[in-house]
């Protein structure tokens, strides 16, 4: 790094981040607002609404509770900095979940010889705790401890637990059971090996004070790239910072197959081929290398491999890039020019680089884009993440900490995807976990531990062919839940029952701040526990010296890292910001060994990844057309003329979350197929319809709902649907609408990805007595 220049700081010589471990990397906290106070007869407790149920955010709320301390309403907190007071539909339906006569209040079981029917036996802690234990040894005696995969879902607070646990009995087969780990993973990895850490974009949200730090601007603009912020919450990032940064004058560029709300606003709308980002995103780079508008000082001193991303962007002039993306060329010179003049940019992306099959060269484009303007870690750009404190809350332990390395090579997939071992996401490869479920190979997978996961509705490609085969040949299955999920249902011998944020004692903490999540909720009339509470009681019985403490209380006083707080201070003082520093590669403050520039082999933003390219695969940003398709197979396309994409979420649920809801289900009753009104007309099918959505993977059964929001082209349709209110032992029908039947599990080069954005189908009327 000798040829580094150095750049002006802009002031920042006036503040240092801590490190030296002491309470001083602390910048501010919520000192002197009470976390629990009376108002008349009502108890008011400030807490955190983080699972169960939730979404990845955590806002800050006020639960009130009566004198029985039973749950009367709740509220956004107005002085939490990050959400500021404001709430979600989903959130503010918490009333009907709490006391929802669904939900799982006790533990069960049932024989294995019972599964798929509803014969459950209520059982205490202490014999569902028993039941694991002997059974999971009996396993590891005679399979080893990697015959056990233990399996979380979307990630929210139980990863460092359920992590911690699995890793105290032994196994190294951590599971997200998705395809490619298609959802966040590829996006985290790729980010990874091009540039040694994650990035979000910055909309202030690392100051208590938010908008109006002096040291924060807003973001020139926001290239908002296969997301709707204001109803996803992606990255922990509150839909609505989209919105305050446009009113203090951010620019905003969509790039969407969907006609969205905040599309209908913007600056720039790219209504796009689904599958194609990745050529889109080459051709701005494109544009802006041959113009000469990219950031020099930035990519000459910091960056590697700038000649070949040069040369594989040249392939995609724009001329090129509409007639792959459908995108005007004049809309992508757009682009570019605003990428390049409204500094600094940045940009909120979602799944849709991580559902495409060869995903991580694709992510690879838009994290070079992002880096050609200069905006890495600058006020309003492209921000660095680390955990607050060194605290491991969010974040998960490493498998190398609990189990020798023999063991971790036995993680599925380790060797023939190491990028699952580099990146953060670390974990099995999914599908081949499948498979040994199934087939024995490389070694018998024989009992599953299911946390707060529900992959036969949500997650899984192919459920009914694949996952649940693969469930369902395993000798036992554990299910932690707040309700029965058609999962539950069809597998389990053991189902645990956990508590509500409401009533639980936990912490919040990703990236930008911390904060306690307060039990407000007296629970003591059901059996439940908190995910964490479960995690610490079974590691405790496996590995007590992994496991010091006696309450979840210690437990988190440990891993508050660096900061200088334990837990009942940090609940005194409600949350804590730490001290955040821009420019981290330019001050050494981004490599663990002090030196400058970034944690990368070259220790630099590698355009070029040495690391792929060690291991054989494609080491710059690339685009691969989509699977199938009117370029790819256009002999299919006569049978299956529409484009499909899935996943696209609305306002009601959390993936497969909130169906037994009734006010959410009421804004969403049914399972959505969106369909242009022009195609509708041409397939004889009516607003309201129930259709066929059928293609060479299966069909399912959706209701149409016309609106010029997708093309006429492109259908669209809900995931994760299921029937709580159906039979359980049909599985609640969960089968019958489930968008993963038309996605096959396909995978791409690396491990990762899979197409479930982009493929095709047909549509065609539910005909009178099949419904």
């Amino acid at each position: 790094m000798e040829d580094v220049r150095e750049a002006k700081q802009d002031g920042m010589d006036d503040w240092v981040v801590g490190r030296d471990g002491s309470a001083s990397i602390v910048a501010a906290t919520g000192e002197g607002l009470p976390w629990r106070w009376q108002e008349g007869d009502l108890t008011v407790t400030r807490t955190a609404a983080w699972s169960a149920p939730g979404c990845h955010l955590g806002c800050g709320v006020k639960v009130y509770t009566d004198s029985d301390g039973r749950f009367v309403k709740l509220e956004g907190d107005e002085c939490n900095p990050f959400n500021q007071g404001r709430l979600c539909v989903r959130c503010l339906s918490f009333d009907q979940v709490v006391e929802n006569e669904q939900r799982l209040t006790h533990p069960m079981k049932r024989a294995r010889i019972d599964r798929g029917k509803d014969k459950w036996e209520i059982i205490t802690w202490d014999e569902a705790y028993d039941l694991i234990c002997s059974k999971f040894e009996e396993i590891k005696r005679e399979y080893g401890p990697e015959a056990i995969l233990f399996a979380s879902g979307t990630g929210r607070d139980i990863a460092n637990g359920m992590y911690r646990m699995a890793y105290s009995f032994g196994s190294p087969n951590i599971a997200y059971q998705q395809t490619g780990v298609a959802c966040y993973g590829p996006r985290i990895t790729a980010t990874s090996i091009m540039m040694g850490n994650y990035c979000v974009p910055d909309c202030s949200m690392y100051f208590a004070d938010r908008y109006d730090n002096p040291q924060w601007r807003p973001p020139g603009v926001i290239f908002i790239w296969g997301n709707n912020p204001l109803v996803s919450n992606a990255d922990g990032n509150v839909g609505h910072w989209m919105v305050d940064c446009m009113k203090r004058g951010s620019k905003i560029v969509v790039v969407d197959p969907r006609l969205t709300w905040i599309a209908s606003k913007a600056d720039l709308f790219m209504q796009l081929r689904p599958g194609t980002d990745a050529a889109l995103a080459l051709a701005i780079i494109n544009i802006m290398i041959e113009d000469g508008t990219y950031d020099h000082e930035f990519v000459e001193n910091w960056t590697y491999g700038f000649d070949d991303l040069a040369q594989a962007a040249r392939e995609y002039p724009a001329e090129r890039a509409e007639e792959i993306t459908w995108v005007p060329a004049a809309k992508i010179r757009e682009a570019a020019r605003m990428a390049a003049e409204c500094s600094p940019m940045t940009m909120q992306w979602g799944l849709a680089l991580d559902q495409t099959r060869e995903c991580i060269s694709g992510s690879m484009a838009l994290v070079a884009l992002w880096a050609l303007t200069g905006s890495i870690d600058v006020p309003g750009g492209m921000v660095t993440t680390h955990q607050p404190f060194g605290a491991e809350i969010w974040q998960p332990p490493a498998a190398e900490t609990f189990l020798a390395d023999d063991i971790v090579q036995r993680r599925i997939g380790y060797h023939e995807y190491p990028l699952y071992k580099y990146s953060g996401c670390v974990v099995a490869q999914p599908d081949m976990l499948y498979d040994a479920c199934i087939t024995g190979e490389p070694y018998a997978i024989k009992a599953g531990w299911w946390q707060s996961t529900n992959p036969l509705s949500c997650c899984s490609q192919s459920p009914e062919d694949k996952a649940y085969r693969a469930i369902m040949n395993l000798d036992f299955n554990v299910v932690v839940d707040i309700f029965m999920t058609p999962t539950a249902m069809a597998c389990a011998e053991v189902v645990l029952p956990v508590a509500t944020w409401a009533e639980k004692t936990g912490m919040r903490s990703i990236w930008y701040y911390m904060q306690p999540i307060n039990a407000a909720v007296d629970a003591s009339g059901i059996d439940v526990k908190s995910d964490l509470q479960i995690n610490l009681d079974l590691g405790k019985r496996w590995a007590p010296e992994k496991w010091p403490w006696s309450t979840v209380e210690e437990f988190f006083s440990d891993q508050m890292g660096s900061s200088g707080y334990d837990y009942e201070r940090l609940r005194d003082v409600n949350w804590m910001y730490p001290q955040f520093e821009y420019r981290k590669y330019r001050t050494g403050k981004q490599r663990a060994d002090g030196a400058r520039g970034f944690n990368t082999p070259t220790g630099r933003l590698e355009f070029k990844s040495t690391l792929c390219e060690q291991w054989g695969f494609e080491s710059v940003p690339s685009y691969h057309e989509t699977d199938r398709g009117p370029v790819s197979t256009p002999e299919l396309m006569e049978e299956y003329p529409l484009i499909l994409t899935t996943g696209a979420r609305n306002w009601s649920y959390f993936h497969s979350e909130g169906r037994q809801i009734p006010r959410l289900r009421a804004l969403r009753p049914d399972p959505i197929v969106e369909v242009h009104p022009k195609t509708a007309e041409a397939y004889g099918i009516c607003d309201g319809d129930w259709v066929w959505v059928e293609n060479e993977y299966g069909r399912i059964e959706m209701k149409a709902q016309t609106t010029i929001a997708v093309p006429e082209t492109v259908v669209n349709v809900d995931h994760a649907w299921w029937f709580p209110e159906r039979d359980p032992e049909r599985l609640f029908d969960t089968f019958s609408s489930n968008a993963n039947q038309l996605v096959p599990p396909e995978f791409g080069s690396t491990g990762f990805g899979a197409n479930c954005k982009s493929l095709i189908c047909r549509i065609y009327k539910v005909s009178e007595g099949e419904r």
